[in-house]
């Protein structure tokens, strides 16, 4: 027996990866000084900190059994989940409002694609829900990597962070910022697990093991603002914040635009690094489509590794947006 309209199977990995982490002394039950076979908590134990019984618990886990929303908040919180793996749970179960589909081509808007050549003071991109990087200005290949100089099947910011050695000798907290990548990538297969970008995403990474174990961590996070530390061979080390914004009009597009302390060493330098990509760069910002002709939509959700538009900008962040490491 299925959860109606959800994934069972990854529900119960879910469920089964999150126990695991947690210690009966973290969640406030005693020790009963047995040796463990596996770490974690038991089935047992979360079923009583979920108030039912252990072969229900074991049903759901197992994804032999469909759990109520009443429920699934109660396992929530019996093992201490954070809002983004609360909704990723629920999502899993079929329980969020569906979102519309995704579309089979991911074209820059004209709008996303002016507002991104009018960002010359700083670098930005634009990006897809599944990182597929759209467009960017200048100071973005700067700062980052030469995205043009990439064939556009490959112009994805999860698989650049992984594969280009420039983009990865960038950052100076490599693995903190394609752990969240993945994080991201996790909790996207929960709202739409038959994308197909993500399933020819989740093929071709198949065979790095890094990204193969974080997957399987099953840890998941949206983040619609944040900071990380570059190395930049020609300006030095930089520090600076990063916020998405998100139109009305194209809600899978997003600009993450990266800026610095005013005042700061860090500002000081980006300026320097933005005026040699100016002078050097041809005027407007650089944009192709990066999925190629249109395809038929996958039809199989993500259980496994490999199977697994208003004229006016956005004013603020949308929770929801991608993470770009």
């Amino acid at each position: 027996m299925s959860t109606s309209g959800g994934r069972p199977k990854e529900l119960g990995a879910f469920l089964c990866t999150r126990r695991a982490e947690l210690t009966p002394q973290q969640v406030g039950l005693p020790s009963d000084g047995t040796p463990r076979r596996v770490a974690g908590l038991r089935r047992a134990e979360v079923a009583r900190l979920a108030s039912i019984s252990t072969d229900y618990y074991t049903r759901i886990e197992q994804g032999r059994m469909p759990a109520s929303t009443p429920v699934l908040e109660a396992l929530a919180r019996a093992l201490r989940l954070s809002p983004d793996q609360r909704s990723y749970l629920l999502g899993l179960a079929g329980r969020p409002p569906a979102e519309p589909p995704a579309r089979a081509t991911a074209e820059v808007t004209e709008h996303n694609r002016r507002l991104l050549a009018q960002l010359a003071t700083g670098p930005a991109v634009v990006v897809t829900r599944t990182m597929d990087v759209l467009a960017w200005n200048p100071p973005a290949a700067a700062l980052l990597t030469d995205f043009g100089r990439h064939p556009v099947r490959d112009r994805n910011y999860v698989w650049l962070l992984f594969n280009d050695p420039v983009l990865r000798s960038r950052y100076r907290d490599w693995a903190d910022g394609a752990r969240a990548c993945v994080a991201h990538l996790r909790m996207h297969t929960a709202r739409r697990p038959d994308d197909p970008r993500l399933h020819r995403l989740l093929a071709r990474m198949a065979d790095h093991v890094e990204f193969q174990r974080w997957w399987q961590a099953r840890e998941v996070a949206v983040h619609a603002s944040g900071n990380k530390r570059f190395r930049h061979p020609l300006v030095g080390d930089l520090t600076l914040d990063w916020d998405t914004l998100t139109s009305a009009t194209a809600p899978d597009q997003h600009i993450v635009v990266w800026t610095a302390e005013p005042g700061s060493a860090s500002e000081h330098r980006l300026h320097a690094l933005t005026a040699r990509s100016v002078a050097a760069a041809p005027p407007g910002p650089a944009a192709e489509p990066v999925t190629g002709p249109p395809e038929e939509p996958s039809t199989e959700p993500v259980t496994g590794p490999t199977a697994d538009p208003s004229t006016e900008p956005a004013t603020g962040t949308r929770r929801g947006a991608p993470e770009p490491a």
